[in-house]
């Protein structure tokens, strides 16, 4: 390689050299340069900068999730107990800092309060999905910023899944294996069985080993821990077997022999939570902290939020090589989306001035025909009106005509008594006058 790299002339030699991983050389030092001490520089900046860490705590309420954290890192984590009662899932998060020696950690721990408790559980992942999308999209809004301050934005990003999974020793409610498989493709989960203590220890090994198979057959993607590092390849190909760890919380100290150590006491005995012969805690606190934790870190940024990264920028339309292979450019991107927003802008602008002008039309027809139905009984009205006044016209002449008949009856009949009352009173004055000339007529 060194004599083709060697030949030609030195613009091939140079063009030969910058393309890295092709035709590299090894040479060697003559000397101390210095360089080796990166290693101590990445460490000392590190420990000066401090790490940050985000837990998610999945699990139904009284499973000891709090109980655990508190376990976990030794201390006593402020929070207030949730009910049985909350309406819908919430997520509360709390930031502590801190420090173990020289190493300064900023911790984050996020509980799904209320998680199982509705009786309609079927939307109970979602709120929990969309905080961790809600991370990853603040993450990557700060990426996307023109002036960028990563080296001090504070990273929400979920590093690790905790799924508390109760200890019925029969099998994963489809609670747990709905959610689970919501958030395989979004977070590190590591499945772990809460208050191992309730059940035996022979139906605690059954129990392992439904879940496992469980989750295999529903194509769950629970964490393993890596295997490729040799420093670490045989302990963590040895506790990918035990997953899920079956574990035990408890801030309360009991002395045993002659030690304290951290218990609970029970009537028939004493549970202690470091003994690993009564449960994984010992396990997981080794796993999760001492040995796996950078990695947790790495697969959050590598894996899954590459993977949110990448659907998000092609979902705005962005690729890394266009149809002929060739990188695309940033500025040709912005441009044929900006140009397919204003098409698309003005299509939907044409499509609602269309609809205006036919909504337009369709309201002046309503109201032409409201008009034509509004004349139509107008007329009707009308006619109905002049037809009810002549009948009442020509009732009123009937009626008009009968009392003049009735008058002139009256008038006739009055006429008649009068002619009549006359020649009564003469026919009177004539019989008496008779009666007076001769008085023989009245012993008649």
């Amino acid at each position: 390689m060194e004599a083709e790299a060697n030949s030609g002339s030195p613009e091939d030699s140079w063009a030969f050299i910058q393309r890295p991983g092709e035709g590299c050389r090894t040479v060697p030092l003559a000397g101390h340069v210095g360089f080796d001490s990166l290693p101590d520089q990445l460490v000392n900046k590190s420990v000066s900068q401090g790490f940050c860490f985000n837990i998610l705590c999945v699990g139904e309420t009284g499973l000891g999730k709090s109980t655990l954290m508190d376990t976990l890192f030794n201390t006593k984590f402020e929070g207030e107990p949730a009910t049985h009662t909350q309406p819908g899932v919430q997520l509360r998060s709390n930031t502590y800092d801190l420090q173990e020696s020289n190493v300064g950690l900023k911790l984050t721990i996020v509980s799904t309060v209320g998680f199982g408790d509705q009786i309609n559980k079927e939307d109970s992942y979602k709120p929990i999905v969309e905080f961790i999308d809600a991370q990853f999209e603040a993450y990557l809004q700060e990426e996307l910023k023109i002036r960028r301050v990563l080296h001090t934005y504070h990273d929400s990003r979920i590093h690790a899944c905790l799924y508390f999974i109760a200890p019925t020793g029969h099998s994963l409610k489809s609670l747990d294996l709905v959610t689970m498989k919501k958030l395989d493709s979004k977070v590190n989960i590591i499945p772990i069985i809460a208050k191992s203590d309730a059940i035996s220890k022979s139906e605690l090994t059954k129990f392992k080993i439904k879940i496992t198979s469980e989750l295999v057959n529903n194509g769950v993607q629970i964490y393993q821990f890596p295997t490729d590092d040799e420093s670490v390849a045989e302990i963590n190909g040895t506790m990918n077997a035990h997953l899920p760890f079956a574990v035990i919380g408890s801030t309360e100290e009991l002395k045993i022999g002659n030690k304290m150590m951290k218990a609970r006491q029970y009537p028939w005995g004493t549970v202690q939570v470091e003994n690993e012969a009564h449960c994984d805690f010992v396990k997981l606190r080794e796993m999760l902290i001492r040995v796996n934790m950078e990695d947790l870190r790495e697969q959050t940024h590598s894996r899954h939020y590459e993977l949110y990264r990448r659907c998000k920028l092609e979902e705005m339309g962005f690729k890394d090589t266009d149809p002929d292979s060739k990188p695309f450019s940033l500025q040709e991107t912005y441009e044929a989306k900006r140009n397919e927003f204003l098409g698309e802008l003005q299509k939907k602008e044409e499509e609602m001035r269309q609809m205006f002008v036919q909504r337009v039309k369709e309201k002046e027809a309503e109201l032409k025909e409201a008009e034509k139905e509004l004349h139509e009984k107008f007329d009707r009205l009308k006619k109905l009106h002049q037809d009810e006044k002549k009948k009442l016209e020509d009732k009123k002449k009937s009626l008009d005509d009968e009392v003049n008949a009735f008058k002139q009856r009256k008038t006739a009949a009055e006429l008649l008594q009068s002619q009549g009352s006359q020649a009564g009173g003469s026919q009177t004055l004539k019989r008496d006058k008779e009666k007076k000339n001769n008085p023989w007529l009245c012993t008649e």
